[in-house]
């Protein structure tokens, strides 16, 4: 009898607990099926989660939720600039407590004012461009910080804050779409990325491709997913291939993604699901190959590393046109809370994870340093106010830049100390950190004055001249936007190219905000590979909420032509082979303004493929349109025009040389789209005495949206456009009307090529009580 009860309440509980988890996912299947507004397609199995996600131990892989291919960006409704709300702080950032375990020592690595004096007279250079950024209250998110950050394309200069973007010519500064909640590029994806963005946004431009990746953290009440979105082209304003990647069920804070020839790599702060315990670091790669051919893509992770204790620590960053080693693995550097900057190898394996390892592979030692305002966020000063503002002395900041110069490989960090009594910038070089030895190459702390300086970000040009951006602030002057740097032939951890304020704020953040930053971001042109951008932000007039951005370029005057190495013998390399020619090259029509390729990869040693394009069948004066990286075997080309023909071409690429042409592939670009059909049958229902319910049946396949119009009086001519709604809506609610009184309706379709005819009128009184 003992034995028939167990086995019952076993069987109950097991049934039990299967509703308590499967149901809720085939709910939010259902629900996120409803979102798709296409009536042709069908929604693919969301939400495949690991089960081993949530083990300690083991490798963990991830399936993106869900993925799809976006319309242009700038073809979609752009959320505007919201109506005021309540100002609030942005998503927290909780301090991690590795930098309270530290023992604070002298600096002994200070740039003071006296060791200066050798370099009276040099200059870091004026800026070329020097404009406004987003300001608050950052399109919709009415908080601060802003989360700063910003990358420089092909043409493009692409700003994020807290729930927001802006694109701008990179050629004159003006811009060229927003700003826009970044709610716009996530419109029509469903779940949490478009309904449940909270921020951390980062922006990077993977130069190898020629992509812009744009993400932000989501989540219902704290953030556990990121959402990454893959641009399809070299245009920021173009599609995206876009990705939910569940993480797991705690709160992931503070994420930065780099880019990597294998994959993209992002770090994390990992605490509790209430944000109350700091858990420890954790290392994610995610399938960049399947991410830029817009594939389901999966991402790899082993797990939180070190435990609480762990000093956090960021990935390395590619810049420049000459790639790492080929299969150097992805370099993490930890702040140097125990005394040395620990180098972490990420191996990832998309093809068999558990051979995806994360170690440590070398330990140089730090220079000594106090820890900044290590128990409290009340740290820099600023004129006029007795409120000071967060110095983030915890961690390094954004970004982890790395370079390999041919002879030798360079990464350049920065974070905040304490020095002299103010906030000074600890900047420092690694050098070979994939291959080894790992050597620090200099380090220094920048503290020339009594001026606090922090929130800092720093990268090399081609030449391996370094320049390091930062907020300034003190008693004395509000926080200025300052550059600072080096040639790369001046003497070793010296910042010889006296600083430049590249924006003087005019105001300080008064009130009770402790919260600045919580990063900023300097970045290299990849065209000329020598043009700093850097981007920051300030305040205009005293005030809690009211920050701006500021973004600005400038380039050291010897840099130009090819990178320059030092002047250290190397060995003649072996001549690479050049790649085998692609096959089987297909092009096919997919809409009036689009054209996809696949073809067929029969190398295995190139770097990419370039793509080039003619107009007309026949054609043949071809001109390269894009490149894709290695291993990519599809291209979609974006922004034709309707019923035209094009022809294509296809070849692979590396250091050796191009490859020979695959065959040509000619598509016709479908004819241009029609304005919808008209809706019919409108309906009008009186609900109450202020409500009246419409019903119309949908005639298109094609529709943006329908437009409702409304008129007073019976007979009444005289309508006017009340209220919009997206494609497939056939319902909408009027209210807020006067009770007893008569209205009549019409609605019509749209799309980008117009309106439709309009339905029929229908006419209903609200009721009298």
């Amino acid at each position: 009898m003992k034995t028939r009860t167990r086995s019952i309440i076993i069987l109950t509980a097991a049934l039990l607990l299967t509703t308590v988890v499967v149901l809720p996912r085939i709910i939010e299947a259902q629900r996120l099926k409803g979102l798709n507004t296409d009536k042709s397609s069908v929604v693919p199995d969301v939400f495949k989660r690991n089960t081993k996600q949530d083990q300690k131990g083991e490798v963990i892989v991830g399936a993106s939720v869900h993925n799809d291919v976006s319309p242009p960006l700038r073809d979609m409704k752009q959320t505007k600039v919201g109506k005021k709300k309540e100002d609030r702080e942005a998503n927290e950032n909780p301090k991690v407590p590795g930098s309270l375990n530290h023992k604070d020592t002298a600096d002994p690595v200070v740039q003071s004012a006296n060791s200066l004096l050798a370099f009276a007279g040099l200059s870091m250079p004026s800026p070329v461009l020097n404009f406004e950024g987003i300001f608050f209250p950052g399109v919709a998110c009415n908080c601060a910080p802003p989360d700063t950050d910003g990358e420089v394309g092909a043409t493009q200069y692409v700003q994020m804050v807290n729930e927001g973007f802006q694109v701008f010519n990179k050629t004159t500064g003006a811009s060229v779409l927003g700003p826009s909640g970044i709610t716009t590029l996530w419109a029509g994806f469903g779940g949490v990325c478009q309904n449940n963005g909270s921020g951390d946004p980062v922006v990077v431009y993977d130069q190898i491709a020629n992509r812009w990746l744009i993400s932000q953290f989501a989540g219902t009440s704290v953030p556990t997913d990121e959402c990454i979105a893959v641009s399809t082209t070299s245009d920021a304003t173009g599609s995206y291939n876009r990705y939910d990647f569940h993480l797991g069920s705690n709160f992931f804070d503070y994420p930065h993604i780099s880019v990597w020839p294998d994959a993209y790599y992002m770090s994390m702060n990992v605490f509790n699901s209430s944000g109350t315990a700091f858990l420890g670091p954790q290392p994610f790669a995610f399938d960049r190959a399947k991410m830029l051919a817009g594939l389901p893509a999966t991402f790899i992770s082993t797990g939180v590393t070190g435990g609480a204790n762990e000093d956090v620590y960021l990935p390395a960053d590619l810049d420049g046109s000459i790639l790492p080693p080929a299969g150097a693995p992805a370099t993490f550097v930890e702040w140097p809370g125990t005394g040395a900057y620990r180098v972490f190898h990420f191996h990832v394996d998309f093809t068999t994870p558990a051979n995806s390892t994360f170690t440590l592979f070398s330990s140089p030692a730090a220079a000594g340093f106090s820890v900044l305002c290590g128990a409290t966020r009340s740290c820099v000063p600023q004129l006029g106010t007795t409120n000071r503002v967060d110095g983030i002395g915890d961690r390094l900041m954004f970004r982890l830049a790395y370079r390999n110069f041919g002879d030798h490989e360079a990464v350049v960090g920065n974070y905040t100390v304490s020095s002299g009594g103010v906030a000074g910038i600890r900047w420092f070089e690694l050098r070979n950190v994939t291959a080894g030895p790992v050597t620090k190459f200099q380090e220094s702390t920048y503290q020339p004055d009594t001026t606090w300086r922090w929130m800092g970000s720093a990268a090399m040009d081609q030449q391996g001249n370094m320049a390091l951006g930062y907020s300034a602030s003190s008693a004395s002057i509000n926080p200025q936007i300052r550059y600072a740097g080096r040639l790369f032939t001046d003497p070793v951890n010296m910042l010889t190219q006296a600083e430049v304020t590249l924006f003087a704020g005019a105001g300080s953040q008064t009130g009770t905000l402790n919260r600045w930053g919580d990063y900023s971001d300097m970045t290299i042109d990849p065209v000329d590979d020598c043009t700093f951008w850097y981007t920051q932000e300030y305040i205009p007039s005293n005030g809690s909420f009211n920050w701006r951005t500021r973004i600005g370029s400038f380039k050291f005057p010897g840099c130009g032509g090819a990178p320059t190495p030092t002047p250290t013998p190397t060995p003649t390399p072996t001549p690479t082979p050049t790649p085998a020619a692609p096959t089987n090259l297909t092009a096919t029509a997919v809409s009036s303004s689009q054209i996809n390729l696949a073809w067929t990869d029969n190398a295995n040693n190139e770097t990419g493929f370039k793509i080039e394009r003619c107009q007309n069948a026949g054609c043949s004066n071809f001109a390269e349109i894009a490149q894709v990286g290695a291993d990519i075997t599809t291209f979609n080309n974006t922004g034709l025009t309707a019923s035209t023909s094009y022809s294509y071409r296809v070849r692979a690429t590396n250091l050796g040389g191009d490859s020979a042409y695959s065959n040509t592939a000619s598509a016709t670009t479908q004819a241009a789209q029609t304005v919808p059909a008209a809706p019919t049958a409108l309906v009008a229902t009186a609900i109450s005495t202020s409500q009246i319910n419409l019903l119309w049946i949908d005639n298109s396949n094609n529709e943006t949206g329908f437009k409702i119009e409304r008129c007073q009086g019976s007979g009444c001519t005289n309508f006017v456009e009340i209220a919009q709604v997206g494609a497939n809506v056939i319902t909408f609610s009027d209210t807020g009307l006067t009770r007893n009184t008569r209205y009549r309706y019409r609605v019509r379709a749209f799309n980008a090529v117009g309106n439709s005819a309009y339905s029929n009128i229908a006419t209903a009184r609200t009721l009298r009580n």
